[in-house]
């Protein structure tokens, strides 16, 4: 394995500022929640409700630790468009019913924003299922690369939903296939994306040996995204994490076959992860495809439970990179953990990692010779540290 001081330390995200809270709560929206929200919610209610408001940051600060020396080194980098689209905030809201709200839907809400877009749009949606059925274009998402700074933000106590149901093989337009990337619900190619307290949802089933059932509920390539209290709900390939910086806290993630795939350096903190495979899957296919590609996905914290049985990951990529460290592995987790078909090169140096993870899933003694149970100091580079002090926010897996 590479020492700590040739691993790279890579920052994450800077979260804009918000100038209202996370809760958005209203006397006027309901707090009605679905059965299968209500585990998610019971779970997670205790570090949701100390987190009150999303202060906002100028900096990102990467920290390098040396191995065998005192105190961290610290180096401040600033972002000048982001410091200043925050200082030039516009606030938009979206009412399924019309009533309180300057849109209908949430397209029209970001088609009016002028391209290209410098300053912070905040999209207050209001309750409702925003939906986008196969022929009918009202609410296909799609966030273009001129249109950064868009956050997303609903009521915790009744998020909306923006659902969909197109596969890889539903014909397009020139009716051709649409592919995976293209059956997003919603696709974000914009840097700087926030979402609070939104529903993602393709509601597409997965048909085991079917060819083309991929449904993607969310696309995010664009970089430097965050995602807090929200739900992301499918099958085949829910989260597309393609690439890009990301960062998930407190979101619930539901699938059956490799339901978080890409080729994204992302962090997932105090997440929940039900699988409702009904033979055998895997929860993740990350896609790094060559030794010196700074990509991987780093779940801290967080919960694996469900249906079926499952792997934590399965090899997309070569050199494929998944680390689950401090998290709860039900008994759905295979005692392999890691599954054996994909195409990762084994004598790479690069591995699937775990790092006090617990529960009758964690069970080392039968993982496959590859997985690596890390030590504290091969774990230090990777298990992730996210704090906040005053407005500076630190996240640095892989």
């Amino acid at each position: 394995m590479a020492s700590i001081s040739h691993l790279q330390l890579s920052l994450l995200l800077l979260l804009p500022s918000l100038t209202f809270t996370i809760t958005l709560a209203s006397s006027s929206w309901s707090s009605a929640k679905e059965i299968n929200y209500n585990k998610w919610i019971s779970w997670n209610i205790k570090n949701y409700q100390q987190r009150a408001t999303l202060k906002g940051t100028e900096s990102i600060v990467l920290e390098a630790r040396g191995r065998g020396r005192g105190a961290a080194r610290k180096v401040v980098l600033l972002d000048a468009k982001l410091r200043k689209a925050e200082m030039n905030k516009v606030s938009l809201s979206v009412s399924q019913n019309g009533s309180g709200g300057d849109f209908k839907t949430i397209g029209d809400a970001l088609n009016s924003i002028p391209l290209p877009n410098t300053n912070r749009v905040i999209l207050l949606i209001k309750p409702g299922v925003y939906r986008y059925d196969r022929g009918d274009s009202r609410e296909k998402i799609s966030i273009p690369r001129a249109l950064p700074f868009v956050t997303f933000a609903g009521d915790a106590n009744e998020p909306p939903t923006i659902t969909g149901n197109d596969t890889a093989s539903v014909a397009g337009r020139d009716g051709t296939p649409l592919g995976t990337f293209h059956s997003a619900t919603v696709a974000v190619d914009a840097n700087f994306f926030v979402a609070i307290n939104v529903k993602y949802e393709n509601t597409a089933p997965h048909e085991i040996g079917s060819i083309g059932g991929q449904g993607v509920a969310l696309r995010i390539s664009g970089t430097k995204a965050a995602f807090y209290n929200c739900s992301f709900y499918g099958t085949q390939d829910t989260l597309y994490d393609h690439k890009g910086l990301h960062y998930f806290n407190n979101c619930f993630f539901q699938g059956s076959v490799d339901f978080i795939f890409g080729y994204g350096r992302s962090l997932y903190e105090n997440c929940y992860l039900n699988s409702i495979a009904k033979k055998v899957a895997s929860l993740t296919a990350q896609k790094r495809s060559n030794a010196s590609l700074g990509s991987g996905f780093l779940f801290k914290d967080s919960v694996v439970t469900g249906s079926g049985q499952v792997y934590l990951g399965r090899a997309w990529g070569e050199y494929s990179r998944v680390v689950f460290s401090y998290t709860f592995l039900d008994k759905v987790v295979l005692p392999q953990g890691w599954s054996d078909w994909g195409d990762q090169k084994r004598d790479s140096g690069v591995y699937y990692g775990e790092y006090k993870c617990s529960g009758p899933g964690a069970n080392s003694t039968g993982r496959v010779p590859w997985a690596r149970m890390l030590t504290d100091e091969e774990a230090e580079p990777f298990i992730g540290t996210h704090y906040v002090e005053g407005n500076t926010w630190l996240i640095k897996p892989f």
